[in-house]
Parts: structure tokens; C-alpha cells; sequence
């Protein structure tokens, strides 16, 4: 037998081996398609906004909180324009403050000190035994009393007019600059969404009402355990417990929600909405660190309507002003955790959870 020829279709020495297609280099489309499957994709995105979240959330603080200063501030004055050296001083501290001073005329003090109580004013001016009197609210604001104090000597000074400032709301002794609040009402805002991150990797499998079972859960022993540190354990604001525990569960509730929601409507970016909404506009807008009426004119306005405003409005009353709570701020928050609640339960085959979305095997195991 003769021995068969040479394969004319094998490749000759030194010829580069073929592969058919993978042989080809791939098109521009292609390279595009695998780096959007391969894990440096998201990576990369995560760069980008990790980078601008750091700027934002700078610059959010720094604009809202750096250099504070009067817009809108609303102050009763009670028969003091009567007299020509009253006129001229409410003119003068209407001045001093940049036009800024917003005046409420009452005809009694029982009514300006009623309007102080619904916090509807942050001082009273009045005539004194000797001149002027001028009572604030330390717990309405600090820096807010602070100012009225200190424009109020200043212009008395300039006008000859003896001025007497009292705080008749003064701040409890632990929480000197009124801060305590806003820090545990940032606490529940932040451990309410990162709860809710937690259970959405470490609890994939939880159905739509386990999840909301379990949210509910951590917000109240979080609250709780918020509100047992602050108050019993290291003395720093006297709380009003179970009301303040109850505002404190309700906000970490709402936040965990609000991830949630986002979560089903965005999948694995919804940090960026919750982020946007919770730390970088309503932190800062809540009226916690800087009262309401020295933060930007927007800012003061948008706070009232996010929950960390809604939060810190409902807990200050709840300690500085026992007896005249407003429902404004739980109305805030029930909104938003109802909205949350109906979107996720609505589009809950949207969420990346539950035990739908588990392999048979998985499923069964847990």
C-alpha cells in the first residue's frame, strides 16, 4: 500500500494555525458588548460616580451649613411700635439682620408667647421695664437666638435704648448647641437605608412582605437602641422616650423603604437616588445643624418635605415643645412610606429579591 500524499488543506510550516471565527479579531461593537458583560463595566461607573457623590456631598454641606445667614426670620413685636424709640428700634434690627426680620404685631404677650410655642416666631420683642426686652427661643435655633441677642445689644447700643434678652426656651445643659437631635436623626436616616441594603445581600431571598416585616423590626430596635444611647446611657438630651423612640422607628422605617423602592425601580444602582434624597439634599435641608431660617431660601423650604426634615421637625417639638406637636411632620414621612411601600409592592416582581427570582434548588434549601 502506497503511504497517503500530503492534506493540501493543512496548514504549511511556519503558516499561522486557523481557528476559524475565533481567529478574527473582534469589532469594535463586540469588544464593547464584552466589557458591558465583564465586571469592569460597573466598576468603572462606580468610579465616576463615587467621584462626583464625594463632590456633591461636600459641596451640599459646605453651601447649606458653612456661612449661615438670615432670610427669613419671623419675630413677634408687641406694642412696641407705639412709641418713636420702639419704631426705631425693630427698624434698626430689621436693618441690622439685612432686611431679614419677618414681624408678626400681637396685641398681648400671652398671644406673641402662645405664637412661640406653635413655633410660629423665633423671638418676642416687647417694651421692658427700662427700654426694650426681647425674649428668644434657644431651642427653635442656636445660632438663630444667638444673632437676635447680639443684634438686639448691638442696636440698643446704637440707639441708647437699654435692651434685656432672656431665653425663655433654653437648650438642655447635655446638648448646649442643639445638635444632639440632628445627629440622631441622621443616625436613623443612614442605618434605615443601609438596613435595607443589608437585607437586599445578605436576605436575597425575603418575599416582598417578609422584607417589609423585617425593615419594621430593625427600625424599632435601631430606634430604640438610638434613643437608650443618647438619653440613658450618656445623659445628653432628656427625652420624651417612647415618642422620640417612635419618631426614630418611623424614620428608619421610611428610609429603608425609600432604598427599596428604588431598589425595585433601578435594581443595583438605587444607592444613587437614595443617596441623592436622604444625604446629599435632606440632611443638610433638615433645619437640624442650621435652623430653617439661615439656610438658602430653597433649602429652608425643600427640608419640610423630605424625611430628614420631617424627622428632626417631629423630634424637636417633641422635647423643646411638649403639647403643641404638629402632624405636618408624620404626614411627611407617611407619604413617603407609603409611596414606597405601594411601588415596591406594586412592581415587586421588578425587585432583585425574593424567592421568585432563586434557582429551584435554592429555593427549596431555604
Amino acid at each position: 500500500m502506497s503511504e497517503p500524499g500530503p492534506d493540501p488543506a493543512a496548514p504549511g510550516p511556519g503558516s499561522a494555525p486557523q481557528h476559524g471565527a475565533h481567529g478574527r479579531p473582534q469589532s469594535r461593537g463586540q469588544r464593547w458588548a464584552a466589557y458591558k458583560d465583564s465586571p469592569y463595566f460597573p466598576a468603572t461607573v462606580l468610579l465616576f460616580i463615587l467621584a462626583a457623590a464625594a463632590g456633591l456631598f461636600a459641596g451640599s454641606y459646605t453651601y447649606a451649613m458653612a456661612n449661615p445667614t438670615p432670610h427669613r426670620i419671623p419675630a413677634a413685636v408687641v406694642s412696641l411700635e407705639e412709641t418713636a424709640r420702639g419704631k426705631e428700634f425693630v427698624t434698626g434690627m430689621d436693618k441690622a439682620l439685612d432686611a431679614s426680620l419677618d414681624i408678626h404685631r400681637y396685641d398681648t404677650v400671652a398671644a406673641a408667647r402662645e405664637a412661640l410655642e406653635e413655633q410660629e416666631v423665633f423671638a418676642i420683642v416687647r417694651p421692658g421695664p427700662r427700654g426694650v426686652a426681647m425674649d428668644v427661643a434657644g431651642a427653635s435655633g442656636a445660632a438663630v437666638a444667638q444673632l437676635l441677642a447680639e443684634s438686639a445689644v448691638k442696636v440698643g447700643g446704637a440707639l441708647d435704648v437699654p435692651v434685656a434678652v432672656a431665653d425663655v426656651k433654653p437648650l438642655q445643659k447635655g446638648d448646649p448647641r442643639g445638635l444632639a437631635l440632628f445627629y440622631i436623626s441622621l443616625a436613623a436616616v443612614i442605618i434605615g437605608f443601609v438596613g435595607a441594603i443589608q437585607l437586599s445581600v445578605h436576605a436575597r431571598a425575603l418575599i416582598p412582605l417578609e422584607r417589609i416585616a423585617f425593615t419594621i423590626g430593625y427600625a424599632l430596635l435601631g430606634a430604640f437602641a438610638i434613643a437608650a444611647v443618647v438619653d440613658w446611657w450618656l445623659g445628653a438630651v432628656d427625652l420624651p422616650f417612647f415618642e422620640s423612640w417612635m419618631i426614630l422607628a418611623f424614620t428608619m422605617f421610611t428610609s429603608g423603604m425609600v432604598f427599596t423602592m428604588f431598589n425595585t425601580l433601578l435594581g443595583r444602582w438605587a444607592m444613587i437616588p437614595t443617596w441623592g434624597v436622604m444625604v446629599l439634599l435632606g440632611n443638610p435641608s433638615s433645619g437640624g445643624a442650621v435652623s430653617w431660617p439661615l439656610l438658602p431660601s430653597l433649602l429652608g423650604h425643600i427640608g419640610r418635605w423630605l424625611p430628614p426634615g420631617a424627622s428632626v421637625n417631629a423630634q424637636h417639638t417633641a422635647v423643646y415643645y411638649q403639647g403643641y406637636q404638629r402632624i405636618f411632620p408624620f404626614l411627611v414621612l407617611a407619604v413617603w412610606a407609603l409611596v414606597s411601600c405601594t411601588v415596591f409592592w406594586v412592581w415587586r416582581h421588578r425587585h432583585p429579591g425574593g424567592r421568585d427570582h432563586m434557582p429551584q434548588h435554592a429555593a427549596a434549601a431555604t
